[in-house]
């Protein structure tokens, strides 16, 4: 009796886990690389905060801010301002989820 209850109990915590659904996905860039600037998209599920952080190699933060999402597609303009030439690491996060991609300024 114990094996079963054990048994059920571990598949309902993996169906739960595998059944979530991504609250941020298809994080990109273009164009990439650029000059000045780039327009940033993802795809948000729900309107929640979320913080968009620019890392440099050594990854120190050298732009960071807050933003307020909608559902579905979301666009971000980043201006390169007084970065210099090479290659970032760009992300986004929300209370559940970070996810971190690359773009070059030329």
């Amino acid at each position: 009796m114990v094996r079963k209850l054990l048994f059920i109990l571990i598949l309902t915590i993996t169906s739960i886990g595998f059944s979530q659904e991504k609250s941020i996905e298809k994080l990109s860039a273009a164009p990439n690389p650029f000059t000045n600037s780039t327009k940033i998209s993802f795809k948000s599920i729900d309107n929640s905060p979320v913080i968009f952080t620019v890392k440099n190699i050594l990854g120190k933060t050298v732009f960071k801010e807050n933003l307020k999402t909608t559902t579905g597609i979301n666009l971000v303009s980043f201006y390169k301002g007084t970065l210099k030439t090479g290659m970032y690491i760009y992300s986004i996060q929300n209370k559940e989820r970070i996810i971190s991609k690359r773009f070059v300024i030329k």
